[in-house]
């Protein structure tokens, strides 16, 4: 339990990377459409070659020929209409700001479960009812000055972001043979964005230009630190206890240190201006729902499926 534990903190570290390198991007002059593009242009061979040393790609791409178009079109929800708003937002607003309020794809998840054939959970409608709170806290600010620009240019695509997130994902879990593993199924919907990613860096370029030396750099280390080494952590902690639920929802409640890890290093590392009160209210919600979303999701008490 303890080293599971220690490993969803690690993870949450570096999931941390992605808000803190795209505001450093901005900052440095880089645009968002090249900070969202090259994570996947960097991330694709590494998740293939992953695939290659383990698997092969002999069932993925089978799958793939079986419903290119599905593919495509969840893929590019999953993936493209996710981490391009997230982009986006990154450049109109502080760090901790956008990691926090992109807490509210929990919420998002649980609305659309009813599109799944699944009964929206009664007992996580409290921990989404916290998060929401938190987020119009954080937002309370522009809303009371009126400054619709910043609510459009951070709420609104992550909103935007919160809704594909798990639709995409959720779409191609049930599009996917059993069969199929997590890295497998990231590698196809990774490699059936790309054209997506493409057409976006065409646009940057006819419109920005090429990247600079310094977000090639950070987009890669986007790519490693966040795409892969946090995943995979994540991964490697939800499989040591995976036996246990309670202790599964203890190391899944860990990634609500991703917001305080951004917070932390927006403050001291990017000179982000900090939460006014409201904000660090907002931001206590948050965390405190992430949290609640973890021990909601428990299943009732069964003595012999919570022994390890």
């Amino acid at each position: 339990m303890k080293k599971g534990l220690l490993l969803g903190l690690l993870a949450s570290f570096f999931f941390a990377f992605t808000f803190l390198l795209n505001r450093s991007m901005h900052l440095s002059g880089g645009s968002w459409i090249w900070s969202a593009s090259l994570r996947y242009f960097f991330t694709f061979p590494i998740f293939a070659l992953m695939v290659w040393r383990t698997s092969g790609f002999s069932r993925v791409h089978a799958d793939i020929r079986r419903a290119p178009l599905r593919w495509l079109l969840w893929s590019t929800v999953g993936f493209g209409l996710f981490y391009a708003p997230i982009s986006f937002a990154g450049d109109h607003g502080e760090s901790w700001l956008i990691a926090a309020s992109w807490q509210v794809t929990i919420v998002m998840g649980l609305l659309l479960s009813p599109l799944f054939q699944k009964k929206i959970a009664v007992k996580n409608l409290g921990a989404a009812a916290v998060i929401l709170v938190g987020v119009f806290l954080l937002q309370l600010g522009n809303i009371v000055s009126f400054r619709l620009t910043s609510i459009a240019q951070t709420l609104l695509p992550i909103l935007v972001a919160a809704i594909a997130y798990p639709l995409g994902n959720r779409k191609m879990m049930a599009l996917c043979p059993p069969e199929l593993t997590t890295i497998e199924r990231v590698y196809g919907m990774t490699l059936m964005s790309l054209p997506f990613w493409v057409l976006l860096a065409l646009y940057g370029l006819f419109t920005r230009g090429l990247p600079s030396a310094s977000q090639l750099v950070q987009s890669l280390g986007v790519a490693v630190l966040s795409g892969v080494i946090a995943t995979l952590l994540f991964f490697r902690a939800t499989d040591l206890v995976k036996r246990s639920q309670r202790q599964l929802a203890v190391v899944e409640s860990t990634q609500s240190f991703e917001v305080l890890f951004t917070l932390l290093g927006g403050v001291l590392l990017l000179r982000d201006a900090p939460p006014d009160r409201f904000g660090w209210v907002g931001v206590g919600l948050i965390v405190v729902g992430m949290v609640l979303s973890s021990i909601a999701s428990l299943p009732k008490p069964n003595a012999r499926n919570d022994e390890i």
